[in-house]
Parts: C-alpha cells; sequence; structure tokens
C-alpha cells in the first residue's frame, strides 16, 4: 500500500522544525552568553574562548576525518576489480557489500560527521592545555633530571602526549575501518582451507597503517623519557632509581627498535608475505617485555629493595625540594619551642596586656544567633558559616576581628511564593551585620556595631543593598523608567503598607527590554513570563550568575576559587572578596593531591551551598589572584596579587589585561585582604610530612605529623584560625592564621604554625613553633579531655545543661596561642536551648582557659585568665608537696552545715534556670521574666560560690593549703548567666 503523498510530506517538515528548535535553542545560549560577558565587560574572556575552542573543533575534526575518511578512500580505490561472490565461503561479505553498496556514500557522510562530532568535541576540550603550550612561559628553573625549564613539563609536555593520542587514535580508527573496506570489497579473502588471503593493495595499505602505528610508538618511547618526572614507582613522587637507571635506558632502547620494526612494516609494502611484518611484531612484543617490564623489575627486586634508603635518598630529596617550591612552602621556618608549663612572673606581666582582646565569638557557630538578632524579618538570611575580618572599633579606634556577614535574600514566605515574587519583588538583600569578636553584652549575645534596617553604618557609609551574594536568587527583573512605580521589595518599615520599595538603578545585569533579547531569555529559562509580564519594560535587566565564585569562575575560567568568600566594606561599597588560584598537576617531582582533600575539614563541610570548583589532583598551587565582586552591580574586578607567577603569566598571555596589577588595589581594600584559608590548608597537609627536609629522616616517617581532629565538633580535621596574636620573640601582635600539629600516632602536640594574615603574597612566611619530641604538652584534643574531666568544670556545665538536659552546651573554636613560653589554650563555651520552637540561638556563657595543668572557667576571659595566672598576672604557689596527689576542691571535707547550705544554693540555681527556660518557650518569649530569673540565677550561683569557697577553707592553718592545679583546675569560679536579657529580635 503506497504512503500518501501529504503524510510523507510531513516527515522532512518534522525534522526540519526539531532542526530549527535546536538551533533557535543553541543560539538562545550562545547569545545570552555573550550578552552576560559583554555586560559584566569580559566579552575578550568570551570570543577568546570561543574561536579557541572552535578553531579547534574545526581541527580535531577536520584531521581525524581526513585521516580516517582518507584511508577508506583509499582502501575503496584499491579494491580488487572483483566481487567477493567470485570466491568461495565469501557469501557473508557478499550480503553484506550488496546491502551496503547502494548507499555507501550517505552512511560514509554520516558515519565520518558522527566521527567529526566525536573528534572535535574532545579536541575543543583542550583548549585550556593549548592555551598553555601557544603561551608557555618560561619558569626559570631547570629539573633535577634532564636539565630542562619546567616550562616544557607543565606546559609543552602534557599539549604533545595530547597530540600523540590523537594521532594513536586515528591510526587505530583508520586500520579497523580500512580493514572492514577491505573485507567488503574482496581486499580480504577468509577461506577454509587456506585461512586469510589478502590482495596487494590491502596487503601494502595496512602495512604503512601497522609501520605508521609503531613509528608513533618509537615517538611515545623518547617521549615517555621526560614523563619519569611523574613516576609513582618509588618511595615518593618522581623519578626513581629504577626509573633513572632501568626504565630511562629501556625507554631509550625501546624507541629504536620500534623505529626498526617501523621500518620492516613499511618494508611489507614492497616484499610480499607475512614474515617481515612478524619478525616486526615478535621484535617490538618482546623486547617490550624484557627491557621494559623484566629489568626494571630485577634492578627494583634485587638493587632497590634490599637498600632502598641508600638508593632512593637523591631522588627523595628532589622530591622533597620540589614539593616544597611547589606548594610555597620553602620559605617555612622552623624554631624549636621549649613550650613551658610554668610561666615567669615578668613574661605574664609583659604579654597578658595582649590577651583581654581575644577573639571569642566562632563564626561557626553564631549564624543563629545573627539569624535571630538580626534577621528582621523571615526572608532574610544569613550563611551558615560567618566570616571573620578587621574593622576599626568605633568605641575605642583600634583595629580588630570582627565576625561579619551579610543579610541577603532568601525566599518569599512560602504563601507568597510566585513568579512574580520569586523573580520581580524579592530581588535583594540589605544591609551588613558585624560584631567585634572579642565583646558580648550582659546577656551573652554579640554587641553589634553595624546593624539594623536601615543600617547603622558605623563602619562608614555604604550602599547596602546586595543583588550579588551567596544566596542571591536564580535571576532576578530590576530596574525601570525614572519616576516609575517601584516593584522591588528594599526593605521593611513601619508604615501603613510595612515596607519600602525600590527600583534599581545600578550598571548591574544584561538589559532585557526588546522583545527579541527577552524572547530568547524566555528559551533559556523556559518561562513564557518573560515575553508576557508587563512589568518588564524597556529599561528592565536580567540578573543571573550571581554567586561570587561563580562570576569568577565565568570571567576566569583558569582560576580556582577559595570556597570561602567574604563581604567587606570597602570604598563606599559591599565587595565580596574572593582567593584564587593557580594550579597545575604538572611540576616534576612535587607530590600531587586531591585539593578537595587537602582542604576539607569541619568548616567544608558546613557549606554545602557553595558552588564546588573542579577540584582535581595538583601538585603546584598559587595565591596568584584577588578578585572582588561588587554586591550591587556585580563588577568584577581580578589582582595580580603574585605576578611572579609563570602559570599566570601564561593565561595573561592569551587574555590580555584582563588581570589588573596589584598596584591598582585600593588602600582600603589592601587592608581586608588576607591569607586564604584554602591554600594554608593545603600546606600545612603538606607540612604534615615535608617540613622534614633530611633524605633519611623523610624515609623513616618518625617525625611526621597530622592536623588534629577538631575537638569540639569530632567530625573532621580541626579547622585554622584567623586571630590576632603575637608570636614570640615579635614586639606587635597581628592579625594571623594559625593551626596546630600533633604526632601521627599520639594528640600530645608537635607544633604550632602561623602566618601573618595581612602580609603580601612575596612577602608571607609560614613560621613553625616545633616542639620537643618528648614532650607531653597537650594537643587540642586531650585540651579538650581536660576541660570536660575537671571536676569544678564538670559540675558548672551540668547546671547550665539544667533538668533533663534542657539546654545544649555547644563549645567554640579552640584557639591555641603562644604565651608566656608555653602554650595556651582559649574556648568559648556556648548555650542553646534545646527546644527550637522558643527561637533559640547560641549565646556566649563561659570562657575556658589551659596553661600547663591549670584550668580557668570564668563568666569571660580576664576572669578565666585570673583563675589560672592569678589576681596580679603571676602563677598560683604550688604545693611543696608537688608532684603528690591532692584532693580537689569538691573532695574537701564539708561540714553538714557546709552542704545544707550548697544544698540550698544548688536548689535555688535550678529553680532559677527553670523559670528561665520557661520564659524564653513562652510565645512569644516573656523577656521580664526571663531577666528576673537570669538574676535570680545569678544570685543563686553567688551564693553557690561562697559555700564552695568556705569548704574549701574552714580556717587558716599554718599547713601548705591544697594545689589547685592538682584537681586541673584554679580557684573555683561561680557560672553566671547573663543578669539582663537579651533584647528581644
Amino acid at each position: 500500500m503506497r504512503v500518501p503523498r501529504r503524510p510523507r510530506l510531513l516527515i522532512p517538515v518534522g525534522i526540519a522544525i526539531v532542526a530549527v528548535v535546536i538551533v533557535l535553542y543553541i543560539f538562545a545560549g550562545f547569545y545570552t552568553d555573550y550578552l552576560w560577558y559583554d555586560s559584566v565587560g569580559f566579552s575578550s574572556v568570551f570570543s577568546t574562548m570561543l574561536i579557541t575552542q572552535i578553531l579547534l573543533f574545526v581541527v580535531g575534526a577536520a584531521l581525524m576525518v581526513g585521516i580516517v575518511g582518507g584511508n577508506m578512500a583509499l582502501a575503496f580505490r584499491v579494491r580488487p576489480m572483483f566481487g567477493p561472490g567470485m570466491f568461495g565461503n565469501a557469501q557473508g561479505a557478499d550480503r553484506y557489500r550488496l546491502a551496503i553498496d547502494p548507499h555507501r556514500k550517505i552512511i560514509f557522510l554520516i558515519g565520518m560527521a558522527v566521527l567529526a562530532l566525536f573528534a572535535g568535541s574532545s579536541t575543543s576540550g583542550q583548549w585550556k592545555t593549548w592555551i598553555e603550550f601557544a603561551n608557555a612561559t618560561p619558569v626559570g628553573k631547570v629539573d633535577a633530571e634532564f636539565g630542562i625549564d619546567l616550562s616544557f613539563f607543565m606546559f609543552t609536555f602534557p599539549f604533545l602526549r595530547m597530540v600523540l593520542n590523537f594521532l594513536f587514535i586515528a591510526v587505530v580508527l583508520s586500520a579497523i575501518a580500512a580493514a572492514l573496506v577491505h573485507y567488503l570489497y574482496g581486499g580480504f579473502r577468509i577461506q577454509t582451507p587456506g585461512g586469510v588471503h589478502a590482495s596487494r593493495g590491502a596487503r601494502a595499505h595496512l602495512s604503512v597503517l601497522l609501520g605508521v602505528f609503531v613509528l608513533l610508538k618509537a615517538v611515545a618511547y623518547w617521549l615517555d623519557r621526560f614523563g619519569l618526572v611523574f613516576s609513582d614507582r618509588g618511595k615518593v613522587f618522581g623519578a626513581s632509581f629504577t626509573d633513572v637507571n632501568a626504565v630511562l635506558p629501556a625507554k631509550t632502547i625501546l624507541a629504536f627498535i620500534a623505529l626498526i620494526c617501523a621500518a620492516l612494516f613499511f618494508a611489507g609494502v614492497v616484499r610480499s608475505g607475512g614474515m617481515l611484518p612478524g619478525v616486526a611484531l615478535g621484535l617490538l612484543v618482546l623486547s617490550a617485555v624484557l627491557i621494559g617490564g623484566v629489568y626494571p623489575a630485577l634492578v627494583e627486586q634485587f638493587q632497590v629493595k634490599p637498600n632502598q634508603q641508600a638508593k632512593e635518598r637523591d631522588y627523595i630529596d628532589r622530591n622533597i625540594k620540589a614539593t616544597r617550591a611547589a606548594y610555597g612552602v620553602d620559605n617555612a621556618t622552623v624554631t624549636q619551642y621549649g613550650a613551658e608549663t610554668e610561666a615567669k612572673p615578668e613574661v605574664l606581666q609583659r604579654e597578658s596586656s595582649q590577651i583581654p582582646g581575644l577573639r571569642l565569638l566562632d563564626p561557626t557557630v553564631l549564624s543563629p544567633t545573627y539569624q535571630q538578632l538580626q534577621q528582621i524579618r523571615g526572608y532574610y538570611q544569613f550563611p551558615e558559616q560567618l566570616d571573620i575580618d578587621r574593622y576599626k572599633n568605633p568605641a575605642t579606634g583600634k583595629i580588630q576581628d570582627t565576625v561579619v556577614a551579610v543579610r541577603e535574600m532568601g525566599a518569599p514566605p512560602s504563601a507568597q511564593s510566585n513568579w512574580i515574587n520569586d523573580h520581580l519583588v524579592y530581588t535583594h538583600g540589605f544591609g551588613f551585620v558585624a560584631a567585634p569578636g572579642s565583646a558580648v553584652d550582659g546577656s551573652g549575645v554579640p554587641s553589634f556595631n553595624e546593624k539594623d534596617i536601615p543600617p547603622t553604618q558605623a563602619l562608614g557609609k555604604y550602599e547596602p543593598r546586595i543583588y550579588f551574594g551567596e544566596n542571591s536568587p536564580d535571576y532576578s527583573i530590576v530596574g525601570g523608567p525614572q519616576g516609575s512605580n517601584p516593584v522591588e521589595l528594599d526593605y521593611p518599615e513601619q508604615s501603613t503598607s510595612g515596607q519600602k520599595n525600590n527600583t534599581y538603578a545600578g550598571n548591574g545585569g544584561v538589559p532585557i527590554g526588546g522583545i527579541f533579547t527577552r524572547f530568547l531569555y524566555a528559551l533559556k529559562y523556559g518561562e513564557t513570563n518573560l515575553l508576557l509580564n508587563s512589568s518588564i519594560n524597556a529599561d528592565s535587566k536580567i540578573m543571573y550568575i550571581r554567586k561570587p565564585i561563580e562570576r569568577i569562575q565565568a570571567v576566569a575560567p583558569f582560576l580556582t576559587l577559595d570556597r570561602d568568600p567574604y563581604p567587606a566594606i570597602v570604598d563606599g561599597r559591599i565587595k565580596w572578596i574572593v582567593d584564587a588560584y593557580t594550579t597545575s598537576d604538572a611540576y616534576p617531582y612535587s607530590e600531587p593531591h586531591s585539593l578537595e582533600s587537602l582542604t576539607t575539614d569541619v568548616t567544608s563541610s558546613l557549606q554545602p551551598g557553595v558552588p564546588q570548583v573542579p577540584r582535581d589532583n595538583i601538585n603546584y598551587i598559587r595565591n596568584s589572584v584577588k578578585a572582588t565582586v561588587d554586591a550591587y552591580d556585580g563588577t568584577v574586578t581580578l589582582y595580580a596579587w603574585d605576578d611572579t607567577d609563570p602559570v599566570l603569566k601564561t593565561w595573561q598571555k592569551a587574555f590580555g589585561t584582563i588581570v589588573k596589577p596589584a598596584s591598582d588595589i585600593s588602600p582600603e581594600l589592601r587592608e581586608h585582604l588576607r591569607y586564604p584559608a584554602d591554600l594554608f590548608k593545603a600546606q600545612r597537609e603538606i607540612l604534615t610530612q615535608y617540613h622534614v627536609t633530611n633524605p633519611d629522616s623523610f624515609f623513616g616517617g618518625q617525625d611526621f605529623w597530622k592536623v588534629p581532629e577538631d575537638p569540639a565538633t569530632k567530625k573532621s580535621k580541626q579547622p585554622p584560625y584567623y586571630v590576632t596574636m603575637k608570636m614570640p620573640g615579635v614586639a606587635q601582635e597581628k592579625f594571623s592564621l594559625t593551626t596546630t600539629f600533633v604526632p601521627n600516632n599520639r594528640q600530645n602536640m608537635a607544633a604550632f604554625m602561623a602566618v601573618d594574615a595581612t602580609a603580601d603574597a612575596k612577602n608571607a612566611k609560614l613560621e613553625i613553633l616545633q616542639l620537643p619530641s618528648t614532650t607531653t604538652i597537650q594537643g587540642p584534643p586531650q585540651a579538650q579531655n581536660t576541660f570536660l574531666t575537671d571536676p569544678t568544670v564538670s559540675a558548672q556545665l551540668n547546671i547550665l545543661r539544667g533538668s533533663g538536659g534542657a539546654t545544649d552546651v555547644i563549645f567554640g573554636n579552640l584557639l591555641t596561642l603562644p604565651f608566656g613560653g608555653g602554650l595556651l589554650y582559649v574556648e568559648p563555651v556556648y548555650i542553646q536551648p534545646k527546644d527550637e520552637a522558643a527561637g533559640r540561638f547560641p549565646t556566649l556563657q563561659k570562657v575556658l582557659v589551659l596553661y600547663g595543668q591549670r584550668v580557668g572557667f570564668g563568666d569571660d576571659l580576664e576572669t578565666a585568665l585570673k583563675q589560672v595566672f592569678g589576681e596580679s598576672g603571676t602563677t598560683q604557689p604550688t604545693d611543696q608537696n608537688e608532684g603528690q596527689t591532692q584532693p580537689t576542691q569538691n573532695e574537701q571535707a564539708e561540714t553538714p552545715t557546709q552542704q545544707a547550705t550548697v544544698a540550698t544554693a544548688l536548689g535555688k540555681a535550678q529553680k532559677a534556670y527553670e523559670d528561665a527556660q520557661a520564659a524564653l518557650a513562652a510565645n512569644p518569649p516573656n523577656w521580664q521574666a526571663y531577666g528576673t530569673a537570669q538574676a535570680a540565677l545569678k544570685a543563686a550561683l553567688d551564693e553557690l560560690a561562697a559555700a564552695q569557697g568556705a569548704a574549701a577553707n574552714p580556717s587558716p592553718s599554718p599547713s601548705p593549703s591544697p594545689t589547685p592545679a592538682a584537681s586541673g583546675s584554679a580557684t573555683p569560679t561561680p557560672t553566671p548567666t547573663p543578669s539582663t536579657p537579651p533584647q528581644a529580635p
């Protein structure tokens, strides 16, 4: 039955419509990308990437099609003049030929199109490798084995391997395709008996292809010699003794043997028979097994393993030097530090004045507190982890550590969620929030010095609107003509409408007023409202790609970005500051690691919403760029922080002047730049082993370290901490980034490391205080255990937890500081109601301090320090019988009257605590009752402290009093909680 003409016409029409739709979607994607790059001033990046990828696609596709298609055409041309059906037992090939031959042209074209698509896509995906090769910059250092500049290995070698792999694939596909054509058209005949018979043309053709393959193998052997600097055969990464003394000469010999074998395959063109190709194939396989495999294995087994330390010494030394240079830790200074446990009075008097201003607020704990006290409205939100920066305290005029965040737009209330509200009304956040890191009010909440809506602007006047941030909506439509009715929610206010609206007047976003542009964006987002909504006018703009990391990654795809952008008030704007790195996985002899594993700790796991950039293996990293994103207009600015970096120079050659010189950094912005956390994490992981620079000691590994587990959460590695502190022998305290190390198999302290976090890239120096290997100074996990097992601390923590554990006790960041010739531990303690309905949030209630074996537990840092060091700044006197077990305060004999007094005070404290929790649980919370209960609690705790003091010192006695250090705690201290209620949110 014949198909009617109309349905037959519908098929090509349908195909044409589908093709048009696909092309239109592709065009919409390309064109809107161009509009975005043009709007941020980086259209040159878009054009460079696009042109490079198109050219590589065309070259790759043309070469692959030319090589494979040309060989198929050659096989067809040299086919025998007779068909396969003329020979016995060739019916299979005959059937295939008869089925394919009428359609061979269309099959050939479709096959070549598919091949071109895959080959071109694969080649264009290697555009970064091509750009680095084409713009390679000398490093200025040579490798230890070949004496070649390191740029060959970092930029040229990867490209040569890429080209070689491409040619291998092309030759293999050509051989397979040519063999199929020869089979279909009689070049190969399979006969029984007799086996396979080949025509002269087929034999010559395949001999040439096999010869080319072996010739490429010879080139690969020669190139593999240089790849030995990336070998992982030996004790460490890089060429080992076996690689240099066995594999290297073996690769050279195999390259010459492959040349000989290639010549034998080429000789098969003029000489019939399979002897020469057979000899060549056998020689190639045998030499590869014996010379390339057996010989190096024998050297490794019988020369290296019995004497591995001596044989590998020079190569371990190469690895140590290269790894330290590649990760930027070769300038780290190691100082032996005795870590005293009893400080001298004059040292305490000199250093104790710096400690009371220490940052106590923990940015990983306080997000709920900021949320409850500064959210203002439910549609605003703060990040799960806050940031640390430095600002001048308006009250004191001093620069101090400050916990900062911006109030970003979250989402409309669920009942009001619709397309208009989601994309036209709730468009931006509002305001900057900051609190000094060492100050809280009477209720334990941060003493905000920048807060509220409209903002107080105590840190200077600035544009408070946040259109670009870590939690900005996917896309928003903003802007409009002057004088038009504003649509965007700006901020809540006390008025009849309850809010103030705004119309965006900045330069950010892509103009979307034209109907054609709106149509393309409607295709991009699959949203017809972009075409139909009447609020979108000729002056409207669309904002997308709004997260700082995503914007920077788009305009600088050659950079790897730090996962912790932080906001700062700079030159009247809120700007996101992001540290950017240039990385490589091709630095000779340097130990490779996954950047993801190097930089993951407790703080990393708290940020599931942060976009993750590619985190593959690296063995070279530099903080070469500082980037900023303007929170109001989205402007991206890149600054060359390390202009000596060869990788950055290479990319600058390709992309021109998109990276500005460091001299363009404004003084105000420079004040907020800091040493990047991810780089520091990577460097400390490297230094767990590579602080050892002696090859013999490195081989033994007895002095290797590890980063301790975070004692507060016990979930992952302890994060590094930004804190203002003073290193031994330095007169001035500095804003620093610090971390600790413990031995591999123990938890006592091995070393303390810090870096001046304000220093320029060229001047930043890692400073390590290494403790004697015989020391028993407590590491962070042990210090936390000492806190928890101290009788006085344990008893007072139980009071804080309340009846039935109604309150959570949260331990903040455990800071470690060099102090008085030893190490001082400081840890804030927060409480938070367990009942989520109470609008709960953590409040700072106590501070723990440990020096040597002395524990302090006070309302504030100064009180805790006095418990440890005494009122006059000196340590408490120790018992003459030091070393003997002494009774603790809780073990002193008590009279029945004293016991009754203690019990009564405990009862009053418990009752007051329960009253406070009940006041908090009320809806809304009863803040007046809460304040009354807190005052009663403080009075009860004071009474308890007095009773405990009387029990510990019943009467004067000529005999020595028990040493406070015996119990691990200094003078017992009451545990007051806030005496004044916090302000209602």
